[in-house]
């Protein structure tokens, strides 16, 4: 069974007869959407989103600034040019198909 990652949950049932209820009872607690008992969504509040995507993008930037940062930069043709050489499947070589007579047998 899949994790729920929310002390809240509510089925889609529930969410469509009362979504308004459902986020006034949550206040700033995300809420895990229920469909047949297995997490199918999460709602969060505005601040709890904002917050996520701040925190996001700062380990993005983080992340930019670590590359920028552990040596000299290399160019896409050379980064292509590797990858081409690493994991491009072999060329076939295949004859091509002899061309029949044109005669059907019977």
């Amino acid at each position: 069974m899949e994790q729920v990652l929310a002390n809240r949950s509510v089925s889609i049932t529930e969410l469509k007869r009362s979504p308004s209820a459902v986020l006034e009872q949550a206040g700033s607690e995300p809420v895990a959407v229920l469909n047949h008992n297995r997490p199918a969504a999460y709602l969060l509040s505005p601040q709890v989103y904002r917050a996520m995507l701040e925190l996001l993008n700062a380990d993005l930037r983080a992340a930019i600034q670590e590359g920028v940062d552990s040596g000299p930069a290399i160019s896409a043709e050379e980064v292509f040019a590797e990858l081409t050489a690493r994991y491009a499947e072999p060329k076939r070589t295949t004859k091509p198909a002899a061309k029949g007579s044109g005669k059907r047998s019977t």
